[in-house]
């Protein structure tokens, strides 16, 4: 029928022995029912594509005319006043210029509404009239930069927008126009991407509002605990990042030519605070550490910001209640700045702050829960004393108790050959591990060794030749003293805080074995 027309003569047989007749009425009917919708859906395609060409048309002609369209700055305006966007509320009803990137867009007929990004914060931005159909807003896309001139109006009820209010333009400028297409922003990273691909783009994620909350939560930790520290009169140091001692074991060093001598970048920054401890009281460091571990965890990352404290003069018991103390303090903080409190709702929705006294559960006493508990090591074998916990066994118990956990007193093989011994059970140190639910560990710290010759066998117990480490032996020669003191990595602290998968995501450009681009 589509080749000959609807009138042919069909002809069917039943079997290939059969002799052909003509089809049935009911059959022609049917036949002749599907050509009709046939060429009906062929001339729908046909006066669409047509449609489509002529809206192509009109959009090309449109565009040549809007390149003749130049809009100037309103003779009769105010000089504009050039103000972040975080400035917004007290600037209102006053003219204003704003810079930034266009983070949302919606054209209507007669207006176009785009949100405005600073970095300090969103604004919602009106435009109408001729400011809507020069070239450049007719193919304005997402992250493309301008300049925008106006009045910031508060918004009547009903309406919403960041800050309850919007900035009615009356004068813009692109800066730099972004691509669109296939090379457009949200073609190149979107929410359900491949974990590689959104790596490879981390510059173009981080425009995001869930990276840069998590940043900006980050920073308000940092802030949040130096100025905890602050209050205990601690003191900010810097130490060196390249080294040449060990402190967590040769296994994980990376190691470089440095003048020809070799060296390691820092796996933590801990002995060099012991040699502050004397001349400017308790310190504590925010520095990157680095990890040469194959590890494919996500708590794991190569390079990580490591919150390093320590102390004089304590005990034990000391040190726990001061990083119980530290932690809490440092989330009061944080929730008490209302910008912070709605990142960290926006991110984990219905988050409290840890409750105190943390619990302390001796190392014994988790070998016995594990086994109680049917959680076994990695070879699915029952847990023995001496055992280094995994980390699977060790988070899903963590995740059982649910509550923040000071897991102390590890036995002295699988620890640091500076922590000090329990007095009374030399097999077992004074070391702790505070876990979180849903991450695991998060700090780890000991008390140190206090006593000169302590300090030299445990060397030689471990295989560590003692002459490069002569200044951090010396401390326990010039008047030594009970220290300890612990290492938090802040990624790991803010995947609990903002209930992050991975703490891939709580890094500005995450390293990981393989992965050292961007």
């Amino acid at each position: 029928m589509l080749a000959c027309g609807p009138d042919v003569t069909v002809m069917i047989r039943k079997g290939d022995e059969g002799t052909y007749e003509p089809l049935s009425a009911s059959g022609v009917k049917k036949a002749k029912k599907m050509y009709d919708m046939t060429i009906k859906k062929k001339q729908k395609a046909g006066e669409q594509a047509a449609q489509e060409a002529e809206r192509a048309e009109q959009d090309r002609k449109k565009l040549e005319e809007s390149k003749k369209i130049v809009i100037e700055p309103p003779s009769d305006a105010a000089p504009a006043k050039r103000i972040k966007i975080c400035a917004g509320v007290q600037n209102r009803d006053v003219r204003v210029k704003v810079c930034g990137w266009v983070h949302r867009l919606r054209s209507q007929k007669d207006r176009m509404f785009l949100v405005l990004r600073d970095g300090t914060g969103y604004l919602q931005c009106v435009l109408q009239g001729a400011l809507i159909q020069t070239y450049d807003a007719l193919t304005l896309t997402l992250e493309s930069s301008v300049e925008l001139y106006g009045v910031i109006k508060t918004l009547p009820e009903g309406k919403t927008a960041p800050d309850n209010h919007e900035l009615v333009v009356d004068y813009w400028t692109c800066v730099g126009k972004a691509p669109g297409g296939d090379d457009a922003i949200m073609n190149r990273v979107s929410e359900n991407a491949d974990p590689s691909i959104l790596a490879d783009n981390r510059h173009l994620v981080l425009r995001g509002e869930t990276a840069s909350a998590i940043l900006r939560v980050r920073a308000a930790v940092l802030d949040g605990f130096r100025a905890e520290f602050a209050s205990s009169g601690m003191l900010e140091v810097t130490p060196p990042c390249m080294v040449q001692t060990q402190v967590e074991g040769g296994a994980t060093l990376f190691q470089f030519d440095y003048y020809g001598q070799k060296s390691f970048l820092t796996q933590s920054s801990q002995l060099y605070l012991e040699t502050c401890l004397p001349a400017l009281g308790d310190v504590y460091c925010v520095q990157e550490s680095f990890r040469a571990e194959k590890s494919h965890t996500r708590r794991h990352l190569s390079e990580y910001t490591h919150l390093e404290i320590e102390l004089a003069f304590v005990s034990f018991d000391d040190l726990l209640s001061h990083i119980e103390q530290d932690i809490c303090g440092m989330v009061d903080r944080v929730l008490k700045d209302d910008k912070t409190r709605a990142l960290i709702e926006q991110l984990n929705p219905g988050f409290q702050p840890p409750k105190r006294p943390f619990l302390r559960l001796n190392y014994k006493d988790a070998i016995a829960y594990l086994n109680e508990h049917n959680i076994t090591n990695e070879h699915g074998e029952p847990h023995k004393i001496g055992d280094d916990i995994a980390e699977a066994a060790e988070r899903k118990m963590t995740d059982q108790l649910g509550v923040p956990i000071l897991l102390h007193s590890f036995p002295r093989e699988i620890k640091a050959f500076y922590m000090k011994r329990v007095p009374g059970d030399e097999a077992f140190t004074e070391s702790v591990d505070l876990l979180m639910p849903g991450v695991g560990e998060i700090v780890g710290g000991s008390m140190r060794m206090t006593g000169h010759d302590e300090l030299l066998d445990a060397y030689k117990r471990e295989g560590i030749d003692p002459s490069p480490y002569y200044w951090y032996t010396e401390q326990r020669k010039y008047g030594t003293c009970e220290h300890g003191g612990y290492g938090l990595g802040v990624e790991r602290l803010l995947a609990w805080l903002t209930n992050r998968w991975t703490v891939r995501e709580c890094s500005l450009y995450p390293r990981w074995t393989g992965r050292c681009t961007p």
